[in-house]
């Protein structure tokens, strides 16, 4: 095998990890936020959807346990990326900011909750993928 196919076939398995651990990053921020959403709207304490917009308390909460599992999310990407955790995590980061920023702009006129939680979910997404990285790259030394 020659020099150039062997280099391809190494940077084709690092592109693949790296969607890979960006994907694992996603899976373990949404399984996280859904079924603590069904859970607490099942307890009462989240309203159900479509009966109501959520209160200040509510979306603080929801607003305090997204940001924990964005930065389980960051963790995750960092421990999986091939190379660069950092910045594999703010890449991941990236992504999720521009999911909040649309997420935001769909729902703006379905009054889901107060003005500020998409805010706040949109501030706090580059912020978590540093945060996580930097856990993981802490605990890897």
């Amino acid at each position: 095998m020659s020099n150039g196919v062997v280099e391809g076939t190494i940077r084709s398995r690092k592109i693949g990890r790296s969607i890979l651990a960006l994907l694992a990053g996603f899976v373990v921020n949404l399984v996280l936020s859904l079924v603590t959403d069904f859970a607490l709207q099942a307890a009462g304490i989240l309203p159900a959807l479509g009966r109501g917009p959520m209160n200040d308390f509510q979306a603080a909460l929801a607003a305090a346990y997204r940001t924990l599992f964005a930065v389980l999310g960051s963790y995750v990407v960092a421990r999986l990326a091939p190379n660069r955790p950092m910045g594999h995590a703010l890449t991941g980061a990236a992504i999720g900011m521009v999911i909040a920023t649309s997420g935001a702009i769909v729902t703006r006129n379905y009054a889901l909750g107060p003005d500020w939680y998409s805010l706040v979910l949109i501030a706090v997404a580059l912020p978590t993928g540093w945060a996580g990285a930097k856990l993981w790259m802490t605990q890897a030394r």
